[in-house]
């Protein structure tokens, strides 16, 4: 009796030995189990990482888009009414957002009414600036805010029968009243997009044609051929929006 008491006191002991070890066995399992799920983890977080930095390293930072506003921009000429005409134009960069005395790194120029880009051929008129850039322009219908983007099929440069931006009344951004006011007066709706000298683009809408931009002029009063103007630039190559 005492024997098979014995006995079954070693069948008990063998059996909780038996399952602390593969109790044991379970947990190391599941531990290891565990460190692998979280090493797959850690190498696709890793994996994510490198990713999104190899992205922003293709993906170049944008510089912001410029919004300003010209005033009093001097156009001088000499001469008309007959008499020959003459007078250097006023060149301007957007880039700076300057005039500029450069004869390079310029985009537009003004003199009068007449405005001129800088790109393609001289129309051969007196103390033109000769064209070294890549420079181009057309009149969009609309407003600052409604001309979101650069119709790019739609650019001429200057040449010698006509400019990218056409000259006269009516043809381009300013109306000519005639008797008895004489004045030069921007047409509402017509904004001027350009292609810079380096292929960045850029819009403007002229405000008006005279000094101090008087919100009724007087061809007596106010001195004529000084452009106030507000314009956008996007100076990130390539994209066509503003």
């Amino acid at each position: 009796m005492i024997q098979k008491i014995m006995g079954g006191i070693l069948i008990l002991k063998n059996n909780l030995k038996k399952s602390r070890i593969l109790k044991h066995k379970l947990t190391m399992k599941t531990i290891k189990s565990k460190m692998k799920t979280f090493k797959i983890l850690t190498l696709i977080a890793l994996f994510i990482s490198f990713t999104s930095c190899d992205k922003d390293k293709d993906e170049p930072t944008l510089i912001q888009v410029e919004s300003k506003k010209v005033e009093n921009l001097p156009a001088p000429q000499t001469g008309g009414h007959g008499q020959p005409i003459s007078g250097e134009f006023t060149k301007f960069s957007f880039a700076t957002g300057n005039i500029t005395t450069s004869d390079t790194e310029w985009d537009i120029a003004f003199r009068s009414t007449t405005i001129i880009v800088n790109g393609g051929s001289s129309a051969g008129l007196t103390d033109e600036p000769a064209r070294n850039g890549t420079a181009a322009g057309y009149v969009a219908s609309g407003t600052m805010a409604s001309v979101k983007e650069v119709t790019t099929s739609k650019f001429k440069q200057d040449a010698a029968d006509g400019f990218a931006i056409p000259a006269g009344s009516g043809n381009g951004w300013y109306n000519y009243t005639g008797n008895p006011d004489h004045l030069i007066i921007p047409i509402p709706g017509k904004i001027l997009v350009f292609k810079t000298r380096n292929g960045t683009y850029a819009k403007i809408e002229i405000l008006s044609w005279y000094k101090d931009a008087p919100a009724t002029p007087d061809r007596k009063t106010n001195e004529g051929r000084f452009y106030t103007f507000n314009y956008v630039y996007q100076p990130n190559e390539g994209v066509t929006t503003f």
